[in-house]
């Protein structure tokens, strides 16, 4: 006996799913921040942090208007853990899941393309 046995027996009884989603592949867990445009002020100064438990903050700055909305609860994986979705009192919000990216959705999850996306995406800081 060489010690093996009984392990690769275990080995092999795992089955492995190899399903790379942003949930489990990506460090998702931090803070993203990015101005993102405002209808009727310089823009929106949006702070997002999420937490490995499950928990998000959300802070959202109106420059120039002296309105700031903020909220936090948990989030949840929407899309196979790709999208994550922000729901409290004041915001019901999804976003895509990028590297060290939140790209913001509309109503629907689906993600805002064209010239407008980049300026909808959230970059990490921390």
């Amino acid at each position: 006996n060489n010690g093996k046995t009984e392990h690769q027996e275990h080995e092999d009884s795992i089955t492995v799913h190899d399903e790379h989603t942003s949930q489990t592949s990506l460090d998702w867990a931090g803070t993203y921040q990015d101005t993102i445009p405002c209808a009727d002020c310089p823009g929106i100064l949006t702070t997002i942090k999420l937490y490995e438990n499950g928990n998000y903050t959300y802070n959202a700055e109106y420059l120039e208007r002296n309105t700031t909305l903020q909220d936090s609860g948990q989030f949840m994986w929407h899309d196979n853990g790709s999208v994550v979705h922000l729901k409290g009192k004041n915001v019901d919000t999804k976003y895509k899941v990028g590297e060290n990216t939140l790209y913001q959705t509309d109503t629907e999850g689906k993600v805002i393309e064209g010239e407008m996306a980049e300026k909808y995406t959230l970059h990490k800081v921390f």
